[in-house]
């Protein structure tokens, strides 16, 4: 009973973002709703705060972020160096060579997960690689990056590295003034990231 109630926490939330995803008349899918379900539940699409923050404060050229939120959204506010496709307009010729190419790794984000989902799966579904969103939106960014907050003392030294390399990287990219915790970390120190799996062939693309 408890692991039926669990696949049905997993499987209802992704059944609703995909039946969101608004309909495509123009372009051929490459991938099946199912082959895209499959890719959805094992979470492969997802890349941590902590990753991001880091790739922003080593200038990582390899890394594009993407706001798909409405254009007034953009403007009151984005992440650094992040370029505006709403996710409206993903369908729309003007940004195929951004989002289907082989050179950067493309991030989405919005404010949660829904949109940034929606835009991950349209450009799956029509068979483009190096994609990817933002775990939690930004949300998730201000409560982790921008505004982290201090473990106990207590806490394993881990917890505490997370904590110092979060505050490190809120100073360089703007957020609240930092405080390092442990007069030990007197260097930067990051968390382990950790590697992205080389996604696997689907079958039926093409």
């Amino acid at each position: 009973m408890k692991m039926r109630l669990i696949l049905a926490s997993v499987l209802i939330p992704l059944g609703i973002i995909i039946a969101a995803v608004p309909e495509n008349t123009t372009k051929a899918y490459k991938l099946t709703a199912e082959e895209l379900l499959v890719e959805a539940q094992e979470g492969a699409q997802f890349m941590s705060t902590d990753e991001i923050a880091d790739a922003l404060v080593q200038k990582d050229p390899s890394f594009r972020l993407i706001d798909v939120r409405a254009q007034d959204e953009y403007e009151k506010f984005h992440l650094p160096n992040a370029i505006n496709i709403p996710l409206t307009d993903i369908l729309s010729d003007e940004w195929a060579d951004y989002l289907d190419q082989d050179v950067k790794m493309n991030i989405f984000y919005s404010n949660g997960n829904l949109k940034s989902n929606e835009a991950w799966m349209i450009t799956r579904q029509l068979g483009f690689e190096n994609n990817y969103v933002m775990q939690g939106g930004l949300n998730y960014w201000a409560e982790t990056i921008m505004n982290p907050t201090a473990p106990a003392s207590t806490s394993p030294d881990d917890e505490i590295a997370k904590y110092d390399f979060r505050k490190g990287a809120s100073m360089a990219l703007g957020g609240g003034s930092a405080v390092i915790s442990n007069a030990k970390a007197s260097t930067t120190v990051k968390p382990k990231i950790k590697k992205r799996k080389k996604k696997k062939k689907v079958a039926g693309g093409c």
